[in-house]
């Protein structure tokens, strides 16, 4: 079975050591080489044929926002993942190497480096598998199936959560299915096929007042392409939680404004809920719906994390249930686990129309296929048409 051959970008040679092991350490992935700024890393990708990059953004002689800048020059493709110390000072500056064709980012941990990179190890594996799969199936390898990645994924997490409470010795991996031993046949690692449960809806869908959609992993890029195609007259706001870190939503609803024709923005608390507007969920916070008197208004929160998140799209679309029953659209889009699904099931209960993005386009296939299965998604839509699909069903419906 083919391994996602990486190559890892960066100034410090400490750093690109780090992270190396950390890949190779994982069933699968393989560094196939490392480059300490933009300029050697352009020079090693034809020799090299990586599936992937990890990318700092801070280099000498060819900073990161340079190198992808003449990548998209040379007009290469290769999947890029951000991983760097001035994400977590500079939002703008990640937001400028998303737009530049970044496929997304992950901050460095503060602190000793060598002690804390490890506390990303598993969102680090999960994107890598997650983008760098996907480039290696379309040049026709033969790898394994993105499930035993997300297990890698969460063991790394377990890893690291036992190293900072000093118990490293005592993790022992859960392999999915039965095992992870390299070599069996990969279709032990593939999830199980299961028809979608059966909703009854309490009443008929009405006319649509709101859209609610949740998004994770692959999100960034996506709502990019689905934003920029909206009907500028699109006559309802859509709320949105995308998985994203404190500090970095302001910044990234900001770069959405820029190519969307209808408004977006960071959502603040208080907020009145107008038509034709997008508010996305702030890092950190909760996302809820509330009955004003003259206009409902967005509530945020610091409850406790639901599925692991805040925002989380579940707490968003439980709201929306509660609130709008069947005058509402639910979307789920690309993202890993099960955020969303259990609540988009309640929406389409309370006779809401749902929409899931499907396997094809997921860069992860783990949240709408949680809601699939559960009934939950009325049609499934590719990434390319969901702003059509959008766009249409909104209008079919806006006035019963």
């Amino acid at each position: 079975m083919d391994d996602i051959q990486v190559l890892i970008c960066d100034d410090s040679a400490l750093m690109r050591n780090l992270i190396s092991r950390m890949v190779d350490s994982t069933t699968g992935l393989h560094t196939v080489g490392t480059a300490m700024n933009g300029k050697f890393c352009l020079q090693k990708i034809p020799a090299l044929q990586p599936d992937i990059i990890i990318l700092d953004i801070e280099m000498p002689e060819m900073n990161g926002i340079e190198f992808l800048k003449e990548r998209k020059k040379q007009g290469l493709d290769i999947p890029v993942i951000v991983l760097s110390s001035v994400a977590t000072k500079g939002a703008s500056v990640t937001m400028q190497a998303l737009e530049l064709g970044a496929s997304d980012f992950i901050t460095k941990p503060a602190g000793s480096v060598s002690s804390n990179i490890s506390s990303v190890g598993g969102d680090l594996i999960e994107m890598i598998a997650s983008y760098g799969r996907r480039y290696a199936v379309r040049k026709g390898k033969d790898v394994y199936p993105m499930d035993f990645f997300l297990h890698e994924a969460k063991l790394k997490e377990a890893e690291a959560a036992a190293k900072k409470e000093g118990l490293a010795d005592k993790v022992k991996p859960i392999p999915p299915q039965g095992t992870t031993a390299p070599g069996l046949p990969k279709t032990l690692f593939q999830p199980q096929k299961k028809e979608p449960s059966v909703i009854e809806a309490l009443r008929k869908p009405g006319p649509i007042d709101i859209i609610a959609l949740g998004i994770s992993t692959g999100g960034p890029n996506a709502l990019r392409e689905v934003f920029a195609k909206l009907d500028p007259k699109l006559p309802r706001p859509i709320l949105v939680v995308q998985h994203m870190p404190a500090g970095f939503t302001k910044e990234f609803a900001a770069s959405l404004n820029r190519i969307c024709p209808l408004e977006v923005k960071e959502a603040e608390d208080g907020d009145l809920i107008h038509p034709g507007q997008i508010y996305i969920a702030p890092g950190d916070y909760h996302i809820k719906v509330e009955k004003s008197t003259l206009c409902n208004v967005i509530r945020l929160s610091k409850e406790d994390l639901r599925n692991g998140h805040r925002p989380s799209a579940d707490v968003l679309f439980e709201s929306v249930a509660k609130l709008y029953q069947n005058r509402a659209l639910g979307i789920i889009m690309t993202g890993m686990g099960r955020d969303g699904a259990a609540q988009l099931a309640e929406m389409r209960r309370q006779g809401a129309w749902t929409l899931g993005q499907d396997e094809k386009s997921s860069i992860v296939y783990g949240m709408p296929r949680a809601a699939f299965e559960l009934g939950a998604v009325q049609k499934q839509v590719s990434l390319e048409n969901m702003a059509r699909e959008i766009n249409s069903t909104v209008t079919e419906h806006v006035n019963g």
